[in-house]
């Protein structure tokens, strides 16, 4: 019998609903938002254009916010997106999902955001430090947080997260308040007409924007470890959604008063322009310890939640048996974690996680679209069993039309990707497919050993 603070699976129970929503928002919150205002104002004219890019992503992200929160009601289980989808198609698209999480999505955006927080040190401490030894100190040292249990990661990731959300504010007041206001006109072509192929061009332009809002799914790979979950996520993942939609639509409105939408289109750091015009010759300097707390926040917050995923993967008999231990002392998933920082430590020395990143898009809303339909899945068993919900349980609001947006969004979403990237986005699907194969040996390797123990 597991102990009452304990899961069935052995994790300690220790998140309360204030640190589910940083989780979320420090699931989306990555360094995304420093760089990515500069790439969708290259590819639109218009400052109105810009924000209703942005406008539009964060109701595609509030839309995925409201299926995953009844997901979480429904299913408060250790591994989120993996539970739902084992539970609605079976265990082979459970498995899929995490194997591309894996391989692609978790640990090619961890090994991007650890170079960038290798390079924004440099920049800090003044050059010649090793990116190689910074990316092995980090990973180990977010590693070792986390075999320390649940309350150790959870409380540096809470800390870290709230240290960036001031930082990205005195982002906001210094684009708003402290630079010169710069008239943001619209820019046009050569000809004096507004940009030509305007669908595609919105299009590409929505692709670092739906990158920028990703994440808010990570919470729900550690429900199992939250205090009444079904309750807590639910209402995390819709605040969390909401609060960083505000926070995206200050900092675009920031820069694009801080810089005008051509200037924010020609740079490539967006972040340190505005901070030197607000502050001067330090604005470098601080735009880069802006850039390294968010990045090594959102390794945190990713440290914590993505072993979850496998962990339970592993408990079902579905990957490395010894993936789905519990350390006794700390009641981590220590394996799962080190697995974690290892592969991503492999990726990020060898250079090729910048590959990988770019089979991210097609991959994750994939899976989004998927796991989101599981909800139809559910209310239809529901209806044939003659029950429902309890009372206090979160129902999608406007369901099915809320939730036929969101999977219409993400099939968009993927189809853009293939259209502007369909070499890449081939090749992520490739990697998903090369599943198959490891999950029917480890499908007859479970049918002939014991559950993991608690």
């Amino acid at each position: 019998m597991p102990r009452p603070d304990t899961t069935a699976e052995g994790l300690r129970v220790a998140i309360g609903f204030p640190s589910a929503v940083m989780l979320v928002m420090g699931g989306i919150v990555g360094v995304g938002i420093f760089v990515n205002p500069a790439v969708v104002a290259r590819g639109l004219h218009s400052p109105a254009l810009v924000l209703a890019a942005w406008t539009l992503g964060g109701v595609i992200a509030l839309l995925g916010a409201f299926v995953y929160a009844e997901l979480a009601a429904r299913m408060p289980a250790t591994g989120g997106e993996y539970a739902y989808l084992r539970a609605a198609f079976g265990p082979l698209a459970g498995f899929l999902f995490g194997w591309t999480t894996l391989l692609v999505v978790q640990a090619g955006g961890m090994a991007a955001v650890t170079i960038i927080f290798a390079k924004n040190l440099d920049v800090l401490v003044g050059g010649g430090i090793s990116q190689g030894a910074v990316v092995v100190g980090v990973l180990a040292g977010l590693a070792a947080i986390n075999c320390l249990g649940v309350r150790s990661g959870n409380g540096v990731q809470t800390s870290l997260g709230a240290l960036k959300i001031v930082v990205i504010a005195a982002v906001v007041v210094a684009g708003l308040l402290l630079a010169p206001h710069l008239g943001a006109t619209p820019r046009a072509t050569p000809d004096g007409s507004l940009k030509p192929n305007f669908v595609k061009s919105f299009g590409a332009a929505m692709i670092p924007v739906v990158f920028s809002y990703g994440g808010w799914q990570t919470a729900n790979y550690v429900a199992g470890e939250m205090k009444d979950p079904g309750r807590n996520l639910a209402r995390a993942l819709v605040a969390g959604v909401i609060a960083v939609i505000a926070l995206y639509l200050l900092v675009n409105i920031a820069m694009l008063r801080g810089l005008g939408v051509g200037a924010l289109g020609a740079t490539l750091t967006p972040t340190s322009d505005v901070l030197q015009r607000a502050v001067g010759g330090p604005g470098a300097r601080l735009a880069a310890a802006a850039i390294a707390l968010s990045a090594i926040a959102f390794l945190s917050q990713a440290m914590l939640t993505g072993p979850r995923v496998y962990f339970a993967m592993a408990r079902d008999g579905l990957f490395f048996r010894q993936v789905g231990d519990v350390a006794r002392a700390s009641r981590a998933p220590v394996i799962a974690i080190v697995l974690q920082a290892a592969w991503t430590g492999v990726l990020a020395l060898s250079g090729s996680y910048e590959q990988i990143l770019s089979y991210v898009i097609a991959m994750n809303f994939l899976f989004f679209g998927l796991s989101a339909s599981c909800l139809f899945v559910f209310r239809r068993r529901e209806r044939a069993a003659g029950s429902t919900m309890d009372a206090e349980g979160f129902r999608a609001p406007w369901h099915p039309w809320t939730t036929g947006a969101f999977i219409l969004a993400c099939v968009l979403v993927v189809a853009s990707s293939f259209w502007a990237y369909p070499v890449n986005s081939v090749i992520g699907y490739a990697i998903m497919l090369a599943g198959v194969p490891p999950y029917l040996y480890w499908r007859r390797q479970a049918a002939t050993r014991p559950s993991a123990p608690a």
